[in-house]
């Protein structure tokens, strides 16, 4: 008897395993763990149990996900293979059942591997728009390196894409075949997520894809979505309605021009007198009513021989000549982050000058001793690149950046440099410039100068800045600007041309010529105060009037 009963007990949970799966993963584990421990700790010992061996153990147990279409848990005794991500997963709340969704770039997004379905397509894997910087939310399509229908191999490269910051090589993750290249060569503003591509793992499967169109695109393909139908006319019956007598006035007839002038008795009176065209006159009374006075003032201007513009005349502006340009994606970011920093970053400003003319000496005795080593010449930026890192390693905090709820200030000094190019400004960073010699930043720059030129920026190139510095006065000769800071820095040194100048000397008729170089300081208030501002300047105007202190 008590056997039976066990049994009937057992029954009744397995009609109710699959409610329970989804509703409560403790409750699943009562009916069918041997130990019948009820807590969450036993469910958590149960689902570890039954996860794949790649999720990552350090994580919260209860906070994982694996890929979607991917059955952690099979009634037929069949387990299906999970696919491994090469890259890192993404944590979020857990969902209970069958499935657990995931998806994934290159950086932030990973492909969707997806399961043969009623459509009759095999197992394939859909390739979203990867998210290769932390400000990307579209890119572009340079060129496909890989055709449809190509072997493709991890660590090959499959496309060039366009980011917000430079053009970056896309490379294969899984091996397998190109089956299906859903956005082409030159494809512009593809939203991060959105299926550029398919890829197969059998050769054969590749034909069944000519014709696949991707469904439930995240980004919501432009050529796909569907136009929405107009709504149907309602079919009104017409209505007939009396014929208006003769002495009915119709409702949409136009009043005649006459009756669209005010003007008063005095001033029509006055205006018939004398031949006046009313209508060629614009009232200055209430609701444009002709006065006596606008008539008295058209009869003294004829008389003069001075015309009077008509109220009825409209003067055709001449059509201007234009072109419209295309916006690159840099731009596009640079407009969208300037903005929101003026916007939300309260700036002020302060600008000092600087005597130039030892840092002058310094600079020809180095590169006198470059040119003999066979090195590179040193520029005026790169002492003030120096000179900028080694204030901010006496003041460190303009070295910081304002994070809501505390102040992050850091413990490196890398300084970005302004770059403009024809594709717009790029920033790429001098990392730990307080620490490298005057020979290795010319060099560096010069490295970075020429890959922002040419579109070839890696995202390490301009991410981690700490500080920014714009020069416009070496290149440009602008005496001193007030640059807008680069978020989420707190601080852009603006730098503008040395100048001659005259400077009194000790005498009444002595007098001698000296090179200063102005330069503005733009700080964010919440971060920087204006007395901390001021001491980064001394400290900067410290190094660059007296350069040997930097070799120290």
């Amino acid at each position: 008897m008590m056997r039976a009963s066990h049994l009937f007990g057992h029954s009744r949970k397995l009609q109710n395993g699959q409610n329970a799966l989804q509703r409560d993963a403790a409750f699943l584990i009562r009916c069918f763990s041997k130990s019948a421990d009820p807590s969450t700790n036993g469910a958590d010992k149960l689902l570890r149990s039954q996860r794949p061996s790649y999720v990552p153990e350090e994580l919260n147990p209860l906070d994982r996900r694996v890929p979607e279409t991917v059955n952690t848990f099979s009634f037929k005794g069949s387990f299906v293979k999970p696919y491994l991500p090469r890259a890192g997963m993404k944590v979020g709340s857990p969902v209970i059942g069958l499935g657990l969704n995931q998806s994934w770039s290159c950086f932030q997004t990973l492909p969707r591997r997806s399961f043969s379905s009623d459509s009759g397509l095999p197992a394939h894997l859909e390739i979203g728009m990867p998210s290769l910087s932390p400000t990307m939310t579209e890119g572009n399509i340079a060129r496909w390196l890989k055709k449809e229908g190509d072997k493709i191999s991890p660590g090959e490269v499959l496309c060039e894409v366009e980011t917000d910051k430079a053009t970056v090589e896309m490379e294969c993750m899984e091996e397998g075949y190109l089956a299906k290249i859903i956005r082409g060569d030159g494809s512009k503003e593809i939203k991060v997520g959105e299926v550029i591509a398919i890829t197969v793992e059998e050769e054969d499967d590749i034909a069944k894809f000519k014709d696949y169109k991707p469904a439930g695109d995240a980004g919501g393909s432009k050529e796909s979505a569907p136009t929405s139908a107009p709504p149907p006319k309602k079919e009104v019956e017409p209505v007939s309605s009396p014929e208006p007598t003769k002495s009915s006035k119709p409702v949409d007839a136009v009043p005649l021009e006459e009756d669209r002038i005010i003007i008063s008795p005095a001033a029509r009176k006055l205006a018939e007198d004398n031949n006046v065209p009313v209508s060629s006159i614009k009232g200055t009374g209430p609701d444009g009513r002709i006065l006596k006075s606008d008539i008295e003032d058209y009869l003294a201007s004829s008389a003069k021989g001075v015309s009077v513009p008509s109220a009825k005349t409209t003067t055709t502006a001449q059509a201007l000549d234009y072109s419209d340009l295309p916006v690159s994606q840099i731009r596009k970011v640079t407009a969208s982050r300037l903005l929101l920093s003026k916007q939300t970053i309260p700036h002020y400003y302060l600008t000092v000058d600087t005597r130039t003319d030892k840092l002058m000496d310094l600079r020809s005795q180095l590169n006198a001793l470059q040119e003999a080593s066979g090195g590179k010449r040193i520029s005026l930026n790169d002492l003030v690149i120096k000179a900028a890192a080694l204030a901010l390693r006496k003041v460190p905090q303009c070295n910081s950046s304002w994070m809501n709820d505390f102040i992050r200030q850091y413990h490196n000094v890398n300084i970005n440099v302004a770059v403009q190019t024809d594709n717009g400004l790029f920033v790429p960073v001098i990392r730990d410039a307080d620490k490298k010699g005057l020979s290795f930043i010319a060099d560096e720059v010069k490295h970075l100068a020429q890959k922002a030129k040419e579109n070839n920026l890696k995202p390490e190139d301009y991410e981690g800045g700490t500080f920014t510095v714009s020069n416009l006065g070496g290149p440009f000769g602008i005496k001193q600007f007030c640059a807008i800071i680069n978020p989420p820095q707190a601080a852009i040194l603006a730098v503008g041309s040395a100048e001659k100048r005259v400077l009194p000397g000790a005498g009444p008729d002595q007098y001698e010529f000296g090179s200063f170089m102005s330069v503005t300081l733009s700080c964010d208030h919440r971060v920087v105060d204006g007395a901390i501002g001021a001491e980064y300047l001394k400290a900067f105007k410290g190094y660059i009037e007296n350069p040997q202190s930097m070799l120290l």
